[in-house]
Order: structure tokens, then C-alpha cells, then sequence
């Protein structure tokens, strides 16, 4: 059975939610671990996320304007 490594939120000082911007890889691509695969903005930085592992992007939360909170799983990484 494959692995599913989660895209999880961190918690950033007081934050409590985040917008994601954009995937800056497609769902099904091959990523590198630490590879930056998402970014996010809260009310005062855009920070792009990094592959936990090296597998296969898998995308739950789409980039919207829809306020998601830390601690959400936005997608996994399959190996």
C-alpha cells in the first residue's frame, strides 16, 4: 500500500487562517522532498510550502479566496 504523506498547514505565530494562492506543481506531477509545491498568504506574507517527501502530488484544497484554517491537510505526497 502506498504512503500518504500530508501538505499540512503549520502553525505561524497567531495565524489562524490562510488563503492558497497557487500550486506551483499540478496534481499527478512527480515532486522533489522540499521541493516548493504550494503557496499560501496570510494577512501578512506569501510563503510557499515545500513537499514533505518525493512522490506524487496529490491536491484536496484548490487555490481560491476561500479562508482555510492552519492545521488543514491541502493535499498529500504518494510514494
Amino acid at each position: 500500500m502506498a504512503d500518504r504523506i500530508p501538505i499540512v498547514i503549520p502553525q505561524m505565530g497567531v495565524v489562524e487562517e490562510i488563503i492558497v494562492l497557487e500550486w506551483l506543481a499540478e496534481a499527478g506531477d512527480r515532486v522533489a522532498a522540499g521541493q516548493e509545491v504550494v503557496s499560501i498568504e496570510t494577512e501578512k506574507a506569501e510563503v510557499a510550502l515545500e513537499a514533505p517527501a518525493a512522490g506524487t502530488l496529490e491536491i484536496h484544497v484548490q487555490a481560491s479566496d476561500d479562508e482555510v484554517p492552519v492545521g488543514a491537510t491541502l493535499g498529500f505526497i504518494v510514494r
